[in-house]
Parts: structure tokens; C-alpha cells; sequence
């Protein structure tokens, strides 16, 4: 598989969820937004997951977005606070509620240690994919040419020292949120030695 394999959608949604966060978003964190997409939907392709692709991107697209500073909530969690960015952001885009709320699950369950395939195609992409490009999991479930594709076109941009900055500030504000545990758990070790930054 490569890279120009991997479909991305070209709907008015997509294109205005990559523009929003691209205003928003560091380099890093745009980047690793869309790597997230990119692994799901290659992982979910190379393994016959039917998923839309339209609602994984466009929550791939916020799922860190509770991190930047106009939408960091000190009431909820980073992935709560994403979730209700992207249930505006879907009202506007004229999605039904069914389908905001859909977009707001996707988001809060990136978060989860497992979302179930059969329950919730999408959450359990973006679990697997942001589990690789931020903390180096399994990285054997993708090609390594691929991985190297996807690297040299969206390039890591010192995306492990920031977001491990952003989620060790979670967990000093929020200690009982799952961003807490992940920090009490050593997640920081594990973005230390992500494998896609050697």
C-alpha cells in the first residue's frame, strides 16, 4: 500500500475540518492529525473495516483540537471539550444531530484503551491510529514503507515533546481525567520511544 492509495474525502465537510484546524493547530498537531486519519484508514483498508471516511477525517481532523488554547476547557476533558468543537463545527456543516453526535463519540472514544469494532468502526480507528503516532503502538500493523511514506509527506515536527508537554498540563489540571491516568500510567516514556521518531 501506499500513500496515493489511501482515499481522503473531498467533501465540503473535509475541506473546511482541515482548513479549521489548520488554523488552529500547531504544525505538529495538524500533522499528527492527519497521520491519524491516514493510519486508520490504511489500517481499516488493509483489513476490510468498512468505515466512513467522512466522519473519521472530520474527527480526525478535532480530536486534539480541546488541546489548543481557544478551545482548552478547565471544566471537561481535552477529548470532551473536541467532541462538543466538533458538534458545532457539524451543525454548521448541516450534518443531522445523529450524525454530530457521531462525530462527538468518535472523538471522546480516541481516548478509550478499546473501542469495539463492531460498535463503532470509526472510534476504533482513531484509537489505533492515534495509539501508533503518538505513543509507537504496533507500529508492525502498518508497512514500513508506508510508514515511511506517510512520514516524509507529514513529518513528525517534534509532535512528542509537544503533545507530551499538553497532556502532563491535563493531568495537572484535570487529574481525574483519562489524560491523568495516561500521565500517572508513564505514557511520557512511551512517547519518548515511539519508534516513528528514530
Amino acid at each position: 500500500m501506499k500513500l496515493a492509495d489511501i482515499a481522503v474525502p473531498e467533501t465540503p465537510a473535509a475541506r473546511a475540518a482541515l482548513e479549521a484546524a489548520t488554523a488552529y493547530c500547531s504544525p505538529a498537531l495538524l500533522n499528527h492529525s492527519v497521520r491519524s486519519y491516514l493510519w486508520a484508514a490504511a489500517y481499516a483498508d488493509a483489513r476490510g473495516i468498512a468505515f466512513d471516511a467522512e466522519l473519521l477525517y472530520v474527527s480526525a481532523m478535532f480530536h486534539d483540537i480541546g488541546l489548543v488554547a481557544e478551545f482548552d476547557s478547565h471544566t471537561v476533558p481535552f477529548e470532551e471539550a473536541g467532541g462538543h468543537v466538533a458538534w458545532v463545527f457539524c451543525a454548521g456543516a448541516g450534518w443531522p444531530v445523529e450524525r454530530r453526535v457521531r462525530a462527538s463519540e468518535v472523538i471522546v472514544r480516541h481516548m478509550w484503551d478499546k473501542v469495539d469494532v463492531a460498535e463503532d468502526p470509526e472510534g476504533h480507528l482513531l484509537e489505533l491510529s492515534t495509539g501508533l503516532d503518538i505513543s509507537g503502538r504496533n507500529p508492525q500493523d502498518w508497512p514500513a514503507d508506508l510508514r515511511a511514506e506517510v512520514l516524509e509527506h507529514y513529518p513528525r515536527a517534534g509532535i512528542a515533546e509537544e503533545f507530551a508537554a499538553c497532556i502532563k498540563d491535563q493531568e495537572e489540571r484535570k487529574p481525574e481525567s483519562l489524560a491523568g491516568g495516561f500521565v500517572r500510567g508513564g505514557v511520557a516514556g512511551r512517547i519518548a520511544a515511539n519508534a516513528l521518531d528514530r
